[in-house]
């Protein structure tokens, strides 16, 4: 069949609207309907060469819609279904699954080739030939094949629109400071970046017990919607939030600071590791080109102070889990998915949604397909 999609066909290069082939699913797969998708920083570092991918890729990590076909052997899902898509698969049984780590599951090796995890394609043009998934998902278009490992059914009541923010940006801030972060009741959280990803994290802190949730973002809009989110305290510069943290815990410093900015930077890592206190730990959640060294600290602080410097994918969440329990945490009233959606765009509109993500005017966007398209 055909579908149309959203294909970036080298770095710096916007994204293109095409008319693509798109196979039917074949053993373990399965055909989603698209509903909604996020647009996520991850995205972007495609276009900014930060993520380092195999071209062409139609874009789109953050899925959400409804099983319309299925192959041969699948068992999760069913036509009719509605699912989250996880831009981690979980196959549920290599050494990482087995061992509560989903978001590490080895069938996961593929997302930055888009390939399906035996490395073939379901999408393809006569001009580009083969096109990828962006983590075996490709979003970005009316209709997908994807892998059964990557979708999590969920309740049908619940609107896809929304429900789509938790297969990347709700649970991978979240459990920045759930999960990787350890946040409990009392403690002093410093949250470095307040995009779609940071704003969880504040919820995430909050919603632990953290006495005091100490923001950092240069833009005004960003603090001011932090504060509906559980902050307690904002601040445009690292200095002053120092500054403050210092103050609020008597000079200990904080318990956990959380690096989420969307592009990660050194400064961003020495910011982190220097406010925080003896045996606290730092969660790198944001990336860069892997080829920038981003984080250059003290062995003698490391060491003598007992502090922990720690990466997070996904927030170290387990993905046919967390997505399932942070949906019944929103249909309970005790997460916001709403209000991180500042505007919504078309499928047509994604270029225009990525340069207002750049321009830091939307917490998150979402392609919201009822609008036009499929």
């Amino acid at each position: 069949m055909k579908t149309r999609a959203a294909v970036l066909t080298g770095y710096h290069k916007p994204f293109e609207m095409r008319e693509i082939e798109l196979d039917e699913p074949r053993a373990g797969e399965v055909l989603l309907k698209m509903s909604a998708a996020g647009l996520c920083h991850s995205d972007l570092h495609m276009v900014d060469g930060d993520n380092v991918v195999r071209f062409p890729i139609v874009g789109g990590h953050e899925a959400a819609g409804i099983v319309e076909q299925v192959g041969p052997g699948v068992t999760r899902v069913a036509p009719g279904d509605h699912v989250v898509c996880s831009f981690t698969p979980a196959c549920g049984t290599c050494r990482y699954c087995s061992t509560g780590k989903q978001n590490l599951c080895n069938s996961g090796a593929t997302i930055l080739e888009g390939s399906m995890p035996d490395g073939t394609f379901r999408m393809h043009d006569p001009e580009l030939g083969d096109i990828g998934g962006f983590c075996m998902l490709g979003a970005f278009s009316e209709r997908a094949t994807v892998s059964e490992l990557s979708c999590v059914k969920v309740d049908d009541w619940l609107p896809l629109d929304k429900a789509v923010l938790v297969g990347c940006g709700v649970p991978t801030g979240w459990g920045s400071a759930v999960n990787a972060g350890g946040v409990r009741p009392g403690d002093t959280v410093v949250i470095y970046g307040l995009g779609g990803v940071g704003m969880n994290a504040v919820q995430g802190a909050a919603h632990a017990g953290a006495k005091y949730v100490i923001c950092v973002d240069p833009i005004e809009f960003k603090r001011k919607t932090a504060l509906d989110f559980g902050a307690t305290h904002v601040f445009s510069t690292a200095e002053e939030a120092a500054t403050a943290t210092k103050e609020l815990t008597w000079g200990e410093g904080a318990d956990t600071a959380i690096c989420v900015v969307g592009v990660m930077t050194e400064q961003v890592v020495t910011d982190a590791f220097n406010v925080i206190g003896k045996g606290s730990t730092v969660v790198v959640t944001g990336v860069a080109n892997p080829a920038n060294l981003t984080v250059h600290v003290s062995g003698s602080d490391l060491v003598f102070n007992q502090k922990t410097i720690k990466g997070t994918l996904f927030g170290s969440s387990n993905p046919q889990h967390d997505i399932v329990r942070m949906l019944r945490l929103y249909d309970a009233g005790q997460l916001k998915l709403d209000e991180l959606i500042t505007r919504r765009y078309t499928l047509d509109q994604i270029n225009e949604g990525y340069q207002d993500l750049r321009d830091g005017t939307i917490v998150r966007g979402v392609i919201d397909y009822s609008l036009g398209g499929a």
